[in-house]
């Protein structure tokens, strides 16, 4: 079998690979020319993907890279997998998943598969997708091709989260399209769940990253209620997980990162609209959430107020800027929300990080492009008035930092345990 796997991210990219593992030609598209020559080269771009899969994948035969979309004639499967990000007004954007639609469509061959995999409003595959691949094709969704949703399930740096043992909800545009989308995903994922069709696998997404986002607000409001009670979250959270039954632990930060869950609640919202339904939890919830970089300037404003300091000339460090530990995926990290919010209160502000050590350009955050990580070292370090904690990556030196620094404002709870005994710590 030979399929194309368009788009080449932290989605893609595993995706591609696993197919090849399992015994499948790939022709991964992107149009980025960079990520393709680094693929055919054997490098990786991802830090988790060691270049020593790729140069396998290459090795194989199995897998190539290329920006050509007319290799899609060559295959029975077509797998998408861009960017669905919101807009300035926080209203979704599918202009990528539409381009591609109207860049597969010219050589779409018939009895093919087309699987979305992009996360997306209910609705998105059985609509807008079909509209532009037949418009485009001539040909019929159900009839002289096949048309179905998946959603994504990658979680970056987790190794519990290999493609291959999670399972794969898949829904259809008709039951002809469901059989040929399980066929297809039954080749390389161990367990693969069918459901009725494209909406409900759309809707299946949404839910899963909803209900994180309702209750990592949950939580972070707590985290503000507790603080001022004066009773650790982190403690709390801790105890309360030995319960064995009816809570599911979720830990507080400085705010929401990632390409799922800050936005993937605003496309159920927005489409919600559609059918006259307010979504009030939700939103509420995205409000508890968006506030809290807010609530960290300020803890970061009582903690420099405690050196009779104020934020505006202080130097400060922000630790992390990857929005999870041990990645280096920056998307939608709150770390840049910090920095924004402490450079316009006049702030001096610089990051580290290990695994990002320039700022690439981004629509979002244009300001901070080309800026370099700081080095780590004691020098470096007690320069700055106070560090804030915005990820808590296992490569930094905990106890490097409690000796170099006099002044941390932790909302990772990354300092537990560390004898800080020379330094103040401020959680947040």
């Amino acid at each position: 079998m030979k399929i194309a796997v368009v788009g080449l991210g932290y989605v893609g990219l595993p995706v591609a690979l696993q197919f090849v593992r399992s015994g499948v030609e790939v022709i991964g598209i992107d149009t980025d020319g960079e990520k393709v020559e680094a693929l055919i080269g054997g490098r990786s771009y991802i830090r988790y993907i060691p270049c020593a899969t790729i140069e396998e994948a290459i090795r194989s035969g199995r897998f190539t890279a290329s920006p050509d979309f007319s290799r899609i004639r060559e295959v029975e499967a077509v797998i998408i997998c861009v960017p669905t990000p919101l807009n300035d007004h926080q209203e979704p954007d599918i202009s990528f998943v539409i381009k591609t639609g109207r860049s597969i469509a010219p050589h779409l061959q018939r009895e093919a598969l087309v699987v979305l995999e992009s996360t997306s409003y209910p609705g998105t595959t059985d609509e807008d997708l079909r509209a532009v691949l037949e418009a485009e094709s001539g040909l019929k969704a159900g009839r002289d091709f096949h048309l179905a949703f998946s959603p994504e399930r990658i979680d970056p740096g987790n190794p519990r989260s290999d493609v291959e043992d999670v399972p794969k909800v898949v829904g259809g545009y008709t039951p002809g399209c469901l059989e040929k989308a399980v066929a297809l995903y039954s080749r390389a994922v161990h367990t693969v769940i069918p459901v009725s069709s494209c909406r409900v696998a759309e809707a299946t997404k949404l839910l899963e990253n909803t209900f994180r986002s309702v209750n990592i607000a949950l939580v972070n409001e707590l985290k503000v209620i507790y603080a001022s009670m004066g009773i650790d979250i982190w403690e709390t959270v801790a105890a309360a997980k030995t319960k064995p039954y009816g809570f599911m632990p979720f830990e507080p930060g400085p705010g929401l990162g990632g390409h799922c869950i800050p936005i993937d609640p605003f496309y159920l919202t927005w489409k919600a609209r559609e059918y006259g339904q307010h979504t009030r939890f939700i939103e509420l919830a995205g409000e508890i959430n968006t506030a809290m970089p807010a609530y960290v300037v300020g803890r970061v404003a009582d903690a420099l107020n405690a050196q009779r300091k104020s934020i505006s000339g202080s130097r400060i460090l922000i630790l992390g800027l990857a929005y999870k530990a041990e990645v280096d995926d920056d998307r939608e990290s709150p770390s840049y929300v910090l920095m924004d919010l402490l450079c316009e209160r006049g702030a001096d502000v610089a990051y580290y990080d290990p695994y990002v050590p320039v700022i690439r350009s981004t629509r979002q955050h244009s300001r901070w492009a080309g800026t370099r990580s700081v080095e780590w070292d004691q020098k470096t370090i007690e320069s700055f008035d106070v560090i804030v904690i915005a990820t808590r990556h296992a490569a930094v030196c905990y106890d490097e930092l409690a000796s170099w620094s006099s002044c941390i404002v932790d909302t990772r709870n990354a300092m537990a345990g560390i004898n800080h005994t020379c330094c103040k710590v401020w959680k947040a």
